[in-house]
């Protein structure tokens, strides 16, 4: 009997290719369609920090971590024909794109406090209500791509 764990796909790459079909422009505008390829990111989570305990709070830091997640921004390339206006034929093809990069992100996530202060000495270890408190962690995108232009 085969298992479940050797019948799943792998992940083969950190993106997946797409290649958009604009041939459909050349019935709209009477010129030659741009060619465009990229991809589409393939985010990996990562693991989440875990919750700690700060002095006089009843409730962990953290309490809704925030998941990091790692993937890479692909390359992009856009190429259009340049015509020639004087005769027949292209002069070149100008080209503008970007090299793929890093990307790094994080969720969400949300720090709560316990509607109880910690047990009070001089309250006979007793706690007493205070006002509940709430952070929102906000995510969070790091990426590098650079941008090229070329003409050839």
């Amino acid at each position: 009997m085969a298992s479940a764990v050797a019948a799943a796909p792998a992940v083969a790459g950190t993106s997946v290719p797409v290649t958009l079909p604009l041939e459909s422009l050349e019935t709209v505008v009477p010129l030659e369609a741009p060619a465009l390829s990229t991809g589409i990111p393939v985010l990996v989570p990562g693991a989440p920090e875990a919750p700690r305990h700060v002095t006089g709070r009843l409730l962990p830091e953290g309490t809704v971590p925030q998941v990091p997640f790692t993937g890479e921004v692909p390359k992009t390339l856009l190429e259009l024909p340049v015509e020639n206006v004087l005769g027949e034929g292209n002069l070149g093809v100008a080209a503008a794109g970007s090299e793929a990069s890093d990307l790094e992100l994080s969720s969400p996530g949300a720090s709560v406090g316990a509607p109880l202060s910690a047990p009070r000495p001089d309250h006979f270890g007793q706690p007493e209500p205070v006002l509940p408190e709430l952070a929102v962690l906000t995510p969070s995108v790091v990426g590098d791509p650079v941008a090229h232009l070329l003409l050839s």
